[in-house]
């Protein structure tokens, strides 16, 4: 019984471990994808990254010219049928344009990650 007791309570810590270490991975990321276009503003804040295999975001903040905090943050849902864009609750559909500019990102992301977080992993 307690072995079975000192299993569940390792195998939840493995479960934390885990999730505590993607949670990581996912900022990092998050953070390099931010970079792809340019060095971010001072006082800003930009991410780009791949949630999962179906979602991609976008997120930025900044401080307007009037001083006030502003943040947009968009959400890239593919599916089988096209790519939705998500921005303050507001769907829509992707033109082809926007799908090959996000095609592009996701590939630069991909490299710039692979090179920058994952290249010392055989």
């Amino acid at each position: 019984m307690i072995r079975k007791m000192l299993g569940n309570l390792s195998s939840q810590k493995d479960a934390q471990r885990q999730a505590e270490l993607y949670r990581n991975l996912i900022r990092h990321e998050a953070k390099i994808g931010g970079t792809l276009f340019g060095p971010v503003p001072n006082g800003g804040r930009r991410e780009f990254f791949c949630l999962d295999e179906h979602t991609w975001v976008w997120h930025e903040e900044w401080v307007d010219q009037n001083g006030q905090h502003q943040a947009v943050t968009t959400r890239y849902d593919v599916r089988p049928n096209g790519i939705l864009k998500s921005q303050n609750g507001q769907y829509k559909q992707l033109t082809r344009a926007e799908a090959v500019n996000l095609r592009n990102a996701a590939l630069m992301y991909e490299n710039k990650v692979n090179d920058e977080l994952y290249s010392f992993v055989a």
